[in-house]
């Protein structure tokens, strides 16, 4: 089982970068060789949706790892994870000010699938992403 922290978030001005990160954490001695994790926003009065998942080992760095984007934020923004202290990043650069949202992220043990907007079994708390014009 799998414990997801909250994100971090924060305030900036449309053309800035900010990065946020979770800590993930093995709970309950269960542990997997693969694991699929990803990113997640949620504007005001819109649905929740992915914006990008890595399939990776547990002990690969962030350059070994498949890792997968949606369109609205390919370019622009970088999923990598810290392997020794299993943090998740989402660095995030050129913010526009329809990326405000609330920002999640979420892993589970690899299950045979892993892409961008997987229903994942351990979400974390959200943090705010506020980008002003």
């Amino acid at each position: 089982q799998l414990q997801v922290g909250e994100s971090g978030g924060g305030s900036v001005r449309a053309g800035e970068s900010l990065s946020i990160s979770c800590q993930l954490s093995e709970v309950s001695g269960i542990t997997f060789r693969n694991y699929c994790m990803g990113w997640f926003r949620q504007a005001p009065g819109k649905e929740r949706e992915g914006i990008a998942a890595m399939f990776t080992d547990r002990d690969w760095p962030s350059d070994r790892a498949h890792i997968y984007y949606d369109a609205s934020v390919e370019g622009r923004f970088t999923m990598a994870r810290d392997t020794a202290k299993n943090i998740l990043y989402l660095h995030m650069n050129d913010l526009k000010p329809e990326d405000t949202a609330m920002y999640s992220c979420a892993a589970e043990g690899y299950r045979g699938k892993c892409y961008v907007g997987l229903d994942f079994k351990f979400r974390g708390p959200g943090g705010q992403v506020t980008v002003a014009s």
